[in-house]
């Protein structure tokens, strides 16, 4: 009787433990702002974004798919409409298509970059409602390649300083806006900027550049909209699979052709997901956007501890972006076989592409996969990729400084980090810095995110304005 008493007594005490936990587990109470009134010409900022977007910068590994022409229209649109900015700062080409201007501040020992790129990726045209390079205006809309990603930040950087220049503001520190123009292709551009950096021995105070936006619906029990600032990105793996056989008729196939043993292992890896590892970005992100779920949540992610072989489980089944977060992940992209429909081939092939969290490298990632695969007739080799990138810090004046920005642009939304599972040119300035962050100065919704490389690309002329807004706002504190 007195064991199960006991027990009984520790259990309730286990419980009450983990809600009094969660009970503490409270956001911070939110500083009162005074916000000063910020003057944007909208209409301005949108029929500059608009002649961006005429600009048909469209980048591609095959040069011969490019527009040189279109490069250089783009370059020289800029000092006809942003001229009070060309007379103020020094403007420097680096590299085939990289830009550079320095604005020169009141002092020079911890200079601000403000990044984006003015190259794009391709469209088909006919899945577009409207034409992807003619810049129209409509219904409170602009559509164009370009608009979310990131001839619209770009735009609103040189808005906000053509703003503030002609209105006789003085930077306190050295301001840089860094843009290249071969992102989509992880071309030279940006790190073609580092390097003329590390020669100058510029050592930057804060660095930004594109990745999270104001969004909502992004995390368990969280209806306020959430402002995520990515402080790394996630590693990149593409690797090759290949099986060879003798090929022939298939009329009468081996128990095993080429393309079967492929999709063999395809199977043994998607049932064999990477470890699950809550890393220094993500457990920032859990911890600042936990105290604001419900109180259900907020047990779970106050108690970590306890309940991570939950949240392993519901991310591993439910795929998507907090699985993302929360592990490296496998997404088979191509296969290729026969061109004969009655053949089979002598050799098939299929590609996959990981995204790595910190802690994983490109070797140590192929090692899992071989592994998992255990099949010595599959070849797989490394493609291209890069390692995480560097974590930056977020207990600093830097940080503070953007967020505070951030804040007073968007009043309701709650600043969080969070570990950003695509790729920038950021990445780059890791070498260099260790404040380092990724937002994009919008708040999109769901569908608006999905744009993003897709058809149909636009944006709201409210956002606009708005990104324009965070960088005046952002540039005052620098």
């Amino acid at each position: 009787m007195i064991p199960a008493i006991v027990a009984l007594s520790l259990l309730l005490i286990f419980f009450a433990f983990m809600l009094i936990r969660a009970a503490m587990f409270r956001p911070e109470e939110k500083k009162s702002l005074e916000i000063s009134e910020v003057s944007v010409d909208t209409e301005r900022a949108v029929r500059h974004l608009s002649e961006m977007i005429k600009c048909k910068t469209i980048s591609d590994r095959n040069k011969e798919n490019e527009l040189p022409e279109e490069f250089e229209k783009f370059k020289k649109i800029l000092p006809e409409m942003f001229p009070t900015v060309f007379s103020r700062c020094k403007y420097i080409e680096i590299g085939d298509r990289g830009i550079l201007f320095k604005w020169e501040g009141r002092k020079h020992g911890a200079p601000t970059v403000l990044m984006a790129h003015y190259d794009v990726v391709s469209v088909v045209e006919e899945l577009w409602e409207k034409p992807a390079f003619d810049g129209i205006v409509e219904d409170g809309y602009l559509w164009g390649r370009g608009t979310l990603d990131t001839k619209g930040t770009l735009n609103g950087i040189l808005e906000a300083a053509e703003t503030l220049i002609s209105e006789g503001f003085v930077p306190e520190n050295d301001i840089y806006f860094a843009f290249g123009g071969d992102e989509e292709i992880n071309g030279h551009g940006s790190p073609d900027i580092v390097n003329y950096f590390k020669e100058e021995g510029i050592t930057p105070a804060l660095v930004v550049d594109e990745g999270g936006a104001v969004v909502e619906n992004i995390f368990p029990g969280v209806k306020s909209p959430s402002a995520l600032i990515g402080i790394n990105e996630k590693g990149m793996l593409n690797l090759e699979y290949s099986v060879k056989g003798v090929g022939g008729h298939s009329s009468s196939p081996a128990p095993h052709t080429p393309v079967g043993k492929l999709s063999a292992a395809c199977v043994k890896v998607e049932n064999h997901p990477f470890k699950f590892r809550i890393t220094y970005p993500a457990k920032k992100m859990f911890d600042t956007l936990g105290r604001h779920s419900t109180f259900l949540y907020r047990i779970i992610f106050a108690n970590l501890w306890l309940f991570s072989p939950i949240l392993n489980m519901i991310t591993k089944k439910s795929g998507g972006e907090l699985n993302a977060i929360v592990r490296t992940t496998v997404a088979f992209t191509q296969m290729e076989g026969s061109k004969g429909m009655n053949v089979i081939p002598p050799q098939a092939k299929m590609v996959s592409n990981l995204r790595l969290l910190p802690g994983d490298t490109m070797n140590s990632a192929l090692e899992y996969i071989k592994k998992t695969v255990n099949d010595d007739s599959v070849e797989i080799k490394i493609i291209n990729g890069m390692n995480p990138s560097r974590i930056s810090v977020t207990e600093c004046e830097a940080f503070e400084r953007l967020s505070l920005a951030v804040n007073e642009t968007w009043q309701r939304a709650i600043v969080s980090p969070y570990p950003m599972v695509a790729c920038s040119d950021a990445r780059h300035w890791g070498e260099i810095s260790d404040k380092v962050y990724r937002f994009s100065a919008m708040e999109l919704s769901t569908n608006e995110r999905g744009l993003i490389h897709g058809n149909n690309e636009r944006v709201s002329v409210e956002t606009v304005g708005k990104t324009v807004e965070f960088f005046i706002r952002l540039i005052s504190k620098c």
